[in-house]
């Protein structure tokens, strides 16, 4: 399995998940090599990855070099993303412009690359790690939430362009899972539970719903959400302000 964003974060949790769980584990990172490397050596089956997904033809020559040489490739988890405010009052174009590319347009292209490419006899699994937004919006990081609406918009589409049925399509959307932007630990202690469950979501949460989507016991073109019912709350402003006030 490959895991962008695979150094840091929720990208090393899914790796170690995986790992744990017998797969070998292909890191994938940007700038993160030491952290890459580091994760890598710790665990049983593993090796790194780099490539700027903010450049259009980097990620599918990725895809092809791993494609042409593991003999059972059979996932894909698109977890990198870039998470950078702007607002529903002031969009940054530059900001619209990354945010695009690399958390939608990219992961839509490499996952067209990897399905197209890639060989296991089971079929294979490809998912989006989206967000909770997608049915909580705010008018906060407003390129980022429609990077992820677009990323989204793409499960069912190539779940529906598939050309082998032993093949599925997921969405995996977390709520607020870790520290983010420029927010304090403290901050998000408080801003992690305001969900319906008051219950922090983890890491550990994700992983264990990209290895259970792995499986491909859900039908193509689903979607779950890993976020202690936040997506079911209407919040005026992202977490990370919320827990400022």
């Amino acid at each position: 399995m490959l895991v962008t964003g695979g150094a840091k974060r929720i990208g090393a949790a899914i790796a170690r998940a995986f790992a744990g769980a017998g797969w070998h584990v292909v890191i994938h990172y940007g700038t993160s090599q030491a952290q890459a490397e580091a994760l890598a050596a710790e665990l049983p089956s593993a090796e790194i990855v780099s490539c700027d997904l903010n450049d259009w033809e980097q990620g599918p020559a990725m895809i092809a070099a791993l494609a042409e040489r593991l003999d059972d490739w059979r996932l894909l988890v698109n977890c990198a993303s870039v998470f950078d405010l702007d607002t529903a009052q002031d969009l940054e174009p530059a900001v619209f412009e990354t945010a695009m590319r690399v958390n939608a347009g990219m992961p839509a292209r490499i996952g067209q690359a990897f399905l197209a490419q890639a060989r296991s006899p089971q079929g294979r699994r490809l998912i989006h790690v989206t967000d909770q937004k997608l049915h909580n919006p705010n008018p906060d990081f407003f390129s980022y939430t429609m990077s992820k609406h677009a990323l989204a918009s793409t499960i069912r589409m190539l779940s529906m362009a598939r050309a082998d049925p032993r093949d599925r399509i997921y969405g995996i959307a977390p709520g607020a899972i870790l520290a983010s932007h420029d927010q304090t630990e403290a901050e998000a202690e408080i801003s992690h539970r305001m969900n319906l469950l008051h219950r922090k979501a983890t890491p550990r949460d994700i992983a264990g719903a990209a290895l259970f989507l792995a499986g491909g016991w859900l039908a193509s073109g689903e979607t779950v959400f890993v976020d202690s019912g936040q997506h079911l709350l209407a919040q005026e402003r992202d977490v990370l302000f919320l827990a400022r006030q």
